[in-house]
């Protein structure tokens, strides 16, 4: 990679000391199988405990109801930040619940892992399909801090 386009500034952050610098965290098994588990700015950090959005949106895609999701975090003014679930329903799946989502997490999930708050609609895209993940957490921030109430929002 020779840089960002017009952009010296973060090419420069990035391309430190002759190595590209992509803020993703994995880990190495032993058989030497790196997996990566998240994004550094995707990484939740709830009561001193860090969860991966990734695999909590893993488990919410198993979800019948589930066409798309993405999750971030929340404010949260006694955990620091919570999970924040924004998904998109299957046609013929707008009964789904909030609490029904959020129940089904638990169920597979540590509880800290589960998502505290469901929003639906559609996902922002690029133009090439990529979620604007930046947009979801402006959202969420937006929102405020949660009063450890479930809820079901509209986007």
């Amino acid at each position: 990679m020779s840089g960002y386009y017009k952009d010296a500034e973060v090419t420069e952050a990035a391309m430190r000391e002759g190595w590209l610098r992509t803020s993703d965290l994995g880990v190495r098994h032993p058989d030497g199988y790196v997996q990566l588990k998240d994004r550094a700015k995707d990484i939740i950090i709830s009561g001193g405990e860090n969860i991966s959005s990734i695999e909590v949106e893993s488990v919410l895609f198993g979800h019948p109801a589930v066409l798309d999701a993405a999750v971030v975090a929340r404010p949260d003014e006694h955990w620091g930040e919570t999970p924040c679930a924004f998904v998109t329903l299957k046609d013929g799946a707008e009964g789904t619940t909030a609490d029904e989502i959020i129940e089904f997490c638990r169920a597979r999930l540590p509880p800290y892992m589960a998502p505290r708050t469901v929003v639906f609609g559609d996902l922002p895209k690029t133009s090439t399909g990529k979620t604007q993940k930046y947009l979801l957490r402006e959202k969420a921030r937006a929102m405020g801090s949660l009063l450890h109430k479930q809820g079901r929002t509209r986007m």
